[in-house]
């Protein structure tokens, strides 16, 4: 079943689609969100505040456009509350847990290169730092993220492409050399 099935039951009162949309999409709102505030509990709070707004405004929403209005609600949300903070966008808390048969030498170069990773997403423009996570890391199409950042869909394809390109010559300045 698609995000906007869920909606639709839910606007005709099941319950069980706002449940199935808040599993879905309550973590990694959260952490983007987070990545805005560098404050979880905060970020939990706006999250829950853009499903409030989406479920009492009641929006009309296109077939495969849910994901990336949400995104759009969360991004306004964590702008707004962010100028009151003057905080700046980070990926700290993208780190995943490895699975247990990794072994340890595996385990510590996969933490390193992520360690890497963040430090070189920090460094980049914004705006590409932005455009790289909808894109890649919460898979959303380069329309989807267009709309969630307000560009278009040229602009977002240039930033991504400028993004990565300043990425690999961070990655290769901190000793990765085979970065695609």
């Amino acid at each position: 079943m698609n995000d906007e099935t869920y909606y639709r039951r839910w606007l005709d009162g099941d319950e069980t689609g706002l449940n199935e949309l808040m599993k879905k999409y309550g973590g990694p709102l959260t952490l983007y969100i987070n990545g805005y505030l560098h404050d979880v509990h905060e970020s939990e709070d706006l999250m829950i505040e853009v499903f409030s707004y989406l479920f009492t405004k009641k929006p009309r929403i296109r077939n495969g456009g849910l994901k990336a209005y949400l995104y759009q609600s969360a991004r306004h949300m964590a702008l707004r509350h962010r100028r009151k903070l003057r905080l700046c966008f980070s990926f700290d808390d993208l780190n995943e847990e490895p699975e247990g048969e990794m072994l340890i030498e595996e385990v510590v170069k996969t933490a390193e290169r992520n360690r890497i990773l963040h430090f070189c997403m920090e460094q980049l423009n914004p705006h590409y730092r932005e455009a790289l996570y909808l894109t890649y890391f919460e898979n959303m199409s380069y329309f989807q993220a267009a709309e969630v950042m307000g560009k278009s869909e040229k602009q977002i394809t240039n930033m991504v492409y400028r993004g990565k390109q300043s990425l690999r010559g961070l990655l290769e300045r901190e000793g990765i050399t085979n970065a695609e």
